[in-house]
């Protein structure tokens, strides 16, 4: 019997909104659900027990190609995967890389067999394959491993995209076939995201779904939004995809974003959600809370001794306030950043599991509209 498993426990009458529950081998996860990234191993200025108790993260994201790189594969495979060197007993996803790879235009070449890269740490140069990119994750010893796809820029012209998902598409099967011959690594399950591609052609959007949909796997992650294209082109190709995926399996959709984004989506039938955004902009002094976004570097918040936010229920976010917190930002002191970045992950978490008490109580939509000119606005 599997170790995973996927459970809708509601649907929103009056849109896609749902709750489910994703059952891995590392936990339970309850959706709709936010990730952050730790890409590198950690998540930027924040400890694991932080995480688990300040923030209140079931899953988080480690990256095949910064993992890969450093601290390497036999460190890892000596630390008996990534749950044990991190310490977090909590189900980890790992991006394929792919994204990484195809970021560095400059230095990498595709071809059927896979991507040549150069290291940005040393120049070393190195292959990804879809078999290759397997073994990696294995090592890693994610729950959740994910499909080694090539993501097109945004504009891209109709060929150029659609040789593209067709690649991707043959890429899978590959994945797919040596996950199935290498079987698990380190006595637990791990479980296949095959990933939509198409760009933003509706019709490439249609056919790499109905693809992917017939691999059955535990879940899909939708990918190639959020890179460059108009937001509402975002929420268009959001809601085609979900409308040709599965019912019955969780979606994942990769590199989504702001808040309000995250409303939106969750209302057109998003499940997983993971994002830089909540860390990397805290470093650089912008908060998310439930009375808006604050700019903490402002001279505005110079003598403002209340709590960064008493709306999330985060110590960090209650103890501490805006004025201090802008002296650390402007001083640049490190637990400035570390303050930051748990508020902020404190309230995306916060924001999706309320999303889904008001998914299952039936008044997500009201909800919704309430909360998105709230949240959005500038403080």
């Amino acid at each position: 019997m599997s170790q995973f498993s996927f459970r809708l426990e509601q649907t929103e009458q009056q849109n896609a909104a749902r709750a489910g529950v994703l059952t891995t081998p590392h936990g339970d996860i309850q959706t709709p659900i936010f990730m952050p990234v730790g890409t590198g191993g950690t998540v930027k200025a924040v400890t694991q027990r932080q995480l688990a108790t300040e923030v209140e993260a079931e899953i988080i994201l480690g990256n095949t190609y910064h993992l890969y790189l450093r601290p390497g594969l036999e460190v890892l495979e000596a630390a008996g995967g990534l749950h044990k060197f991190n310490h977090w007993d909590r189900p980890i996803l790992t991006d394929s890389g792919g994204y990484q790879v195809f970021s560095l235009a400059a230095s990498r070449k595709i071809s059927e067999e896979g991507v040549v890269f150069q290291s940005h740490i040393d120049g070393s140069r190195h292959l990804f394959t879809p078999e290759s990119v397997m073994d990696i994750q294995r090592t890693i010893g994610a729950d959740i491993i994910m499909a080694f796809d090539e993501c097109p820029p945004y504009p891209s012209e109709y060929r150029y995209v659609k040789d593209s998902m067709e690649l991707t598409h043959r890429w899978l099967d590959r994945c797919i076939n040596r996950l199935d011959k290498a079987g698990a690594k380190y006595g637990y399950e791990q479980t296949l995201f095959p990933i939509v591609q198409g760009g933003t052609f509706a019709d490439l959007r249609k056919a790499s779904c109905e693809y992917i949909s017939s691999k059955d796997a535990v879940g899909n992650a939708i990918g190639g939004l959020s890179v460059g294209e108009p937001v509402d082109m975002i929420y268009e190709f959001c809601a085609l995809s979900c409308e040709h995926l599965p019912v019955n399996k969780p979606r994942y959709l990769m590199g989504v974003g702001t808040p309000w984004d995250l409303l939106e989506c969750i209302s057109l039938g998003i499940d997983m959600f993971d994002c830089v955004m909540p860390t990397r902009n805290g470093r650089n002094a912008m908060l998310f809370t439930t009375e808006g976004v604050i700019n903490i570097d402002n001279k505005k918040w110079e003598f403002d001794f209340s709590p960064l936010d008493t709306g999330i229920p985060c110590e960090t976010s209650n103890y501490y306030s805006k004025s201090y917190l802008r002296h650390l930002i402007k001083s640049k002191e490190i637990l400035g950043l570390t303050i930051a970045s748990i508020h902020n992950l404190a309230f995306y978490l916060w924001l999706v599991k309320t999303a889904r008490e008001h998914i299952v109580s039936g008044d997500f939509v009201s909800w919704k509209k309430e909360m998105i000119p709230r949240i959005s606005r500038r403080v």
